[in-house]
């Protein structure tokens, strides 16, 4: 399997170059199309109605949504025109409340989308939600992309966070392409349990079936030495160089992570490489 369909969406200028050019990197590699679709976002609410809102208002914001999706496709049709890729550009607008029906649609006949970090300084608050539409609605593996990172063809050293769970397993499974081309594929497992079949060979049998796919594997077995399971593979991501971290995404309710955290917000949090995930 290759990643012949590919797909970014775009809200923000400022956050779109690296998304772009991620995907015409992997376009580029695995010889496949890249589609873009350019959404402007009212950001003025979150439901479906305005408050107190007459139709100048009401219109206003239709048009800035409109002149900025606009913006977003001329943006991204300069840096396509020139990359020798296959693609496509789509514009659309959408309130924050019905952002997901349109980038589940789009997300369903792609093998990938590509996006850029949801959180830090001047992250809209449409990227959270942009992210989870394609990994839960369109049942889409994400690769999500820091802010100014150099665009990755293959990257040379992955770490897979591994925690046996089934999200972690469909992540894996969905990255074989990228792991099949790496130098170095490292499993890390942070405090496995002290019971259980998997006990004594931790990782052992995730190593298995990797390498029967010509994936050249370590495993690394941590402590928890900091706070955060997070924090603890991110820092060994770091201390090893590796390019790009692989995990299953949102194991507990997003309801719960919303409000308590989890895993998977505390690494994109402070992802610095791109971070491959699904669900």
């Amino acid at each position: 399997m290759a990643y012949k369909s590919l797909l970014t969406v775009l809200t923000d200028i400022n956050f779109a170059e690296a998304s772009i050019a991620q995907g015409i990197s992997l376009a580029s590699a695995n010889n496949g199309h890249l589609d873009v679709l350019s959404l402007g976002v009212d950001r003025s609410q979150t439901g479906y109605y305005y408050a107190g809102a007459n139709a100048m208002v009401l219109q206003e914001t239709l048009t800035r949504a409109h002149e900025e999706a606009g913006a977003l496709e001329k943006f991204a049709e300069s840096k396509l025109e020139s990359s020798g890729v296959r693609w496509g550009t789509e514009t659309g607008v959408a309130q924050i409340a019905d952002l997901g029906r349109h980038v589940a649609q789009r997300a369903r006949f792609a093998d990938l989308v590509i996006l850029p970090k949801p959180y830090g300084e001047g992250h809209g608050a449409e990227l959270e939600p942009t992210i989870e539409a394609a990994l839960f609605e369109g049942q889409t593996p994400v690769l999500v992309v820091p802010d100014g990172s150099t665009p990755l063809a293959d990257a040379k050293k992955v770490s897979v966070a591994w925690n046996e769970s089934a999200e972690a397993l469909v992540a894996v499974r969905a990255a074989l392409p990228i792991l099949r081309a790496a130098d170095l594929v490292r499993v890390v497992v942070v405090d496995p349990p002290t019971h259980g079949p998997n006990r004594s060979d931790p990782g052992g049998m995730l190593s298995q079936f990797l390498s029967r796919h010509g994936v050249k594997v370590e495993i690394d077995v941590l402590s928890k030495t900091l706070p955060r399971v997070s924090d603890v593979i991110m820092r060994h991501a770091k201390d090893t160089e590796c390019e790009m971290v692989v995990m299953g995404a949102y194991g507990h309710s997003r309801f719960r992570e919303a409000i308590l955290g989890g895993a998977t917000r505390n690494i994109l949090e402070q992802a610095e490489v791109p971070v491959f995930m699904a669900h």
